[in-house]
């Protein structure tokens, strides 16, 4: 094995690295972006009180379960929980965070889906970039994203889109592909144009597949926001954080208890969501 030389591939990603860094402009304005849409999804969480945005969720939950009690009950008492033991500031603080990135990891991924579906060449194209993205370990990804926009909550975020939009960009490129060729047929029968054959036609079969991808998204973006709090991201993640560097079993465990808690009521949110508008279509 010695009889060929050593690649300079690590050379070569820091020549790249280093080329990029002369567009400070460009990433500077994508801090500004992301640093204004963390900013006003923290602000909007933080208007309501603790116990009016806990009774809020609960009421929420319990119309959108279709009259059902037990994800109402465990909100309830999970975020009760959560105020209870401190963690509610950071409990918002990390929600906003995961929005954010679920928010751009949609506005990017469902129309690269949508392409993808559209175009074997582009599939052909981004399916190895998408694979590299989801196998690579999460925190390689917080390299980078400190090189390009420094530390706190703006790598954080990027760091979690490019880990958590694969699933919304293939479960929307899948989606569209699974409708059914009669129906797109028909609608071209019809003369539609290939504007409302997608809009009227394969997005709205397409839906719940859809959204089975950005509840991963959402997923994958909470456990890298976590993952992220060693570069500044503040929120649970960084309660993780402080329990392993003091050694602190009982603060890890509190604030992992948050983490899940959190976990699961976004969880059952979205699939709620997904299965009242499977059902009202």
């Amino acid at each position: 094995m010695d009889l060929l030389p050593k690649l300079p591939l690590a050379d070569w990603i820091d020549s790249i690295v280093d080329w990029l860094k002369n567009a400070e402009w460009f990433f500077s304005a994508i801090t500004g972006a992301i640093r204004l849409l963390v900013d006003a999804n923290e602000f909007l969480l933080s208007l309501l009180p603790s116990w009016l945005f806990i009774l809020l969720l609960t009421v929420v939950a319990y119309f959108v379960t279709k009259r059902k009690w037990g994800l109402a009950i465990f909100i309830f008492l999970g975020l009760f929980l959560i105020d209870n033991l401190g963690f509610w500031q950071d409990m918002l603080l990390t929600l906003s965070l995961v929005l954010t990135s679920a928010i751009i990891s949609v506005i990017f991924g469902i129309p690269l889906g949508i392409w993808m579906a559209k175009n074997k060449v582009v599939e052909s194209i981004f399916k190895p970039i998408l694979d590299f993205m989801q196998t690579m370990p999460a925190f390689v990804y917080l390299i980078p994203a400190v090189v390009f926009f420094g530390i706190g909550m703006v790598p954080g975020v990027v760091a979690s889109v490019i880990f958590a939009m694969p699933p919304t960009v293939r479960l929307t490129n899948l989606g569209i592909r699974q409708v059914s060729t009669e129906l797109v047929e028909a609608a071209d029968a019809f003369g539609s144009t290939p504007a409302q054959k997608l809009f009227k036609v394969q997005l709205p079969m397409a839906k719940t597949t859809i959204m089975a991808g950005v509840n991963q998204s959402i997923m994958l973006a909470l456990s890298m926001v976590v993952i992220a709090s060693m570069i500044g991201a503040m929120g649970l993640g960084t309660k993780v954080y402080y329990a392993v560097g003091r050694n602190d079993a009982g603060g890890g465990f509190e604030a992992g208890i948050a983490i899940v808690i959190l976990a699961i009521i976004l969880d059952r949110l979205t699939q709620s969501f997904n299965r009242q508008k499977g059902t009202t279509h």
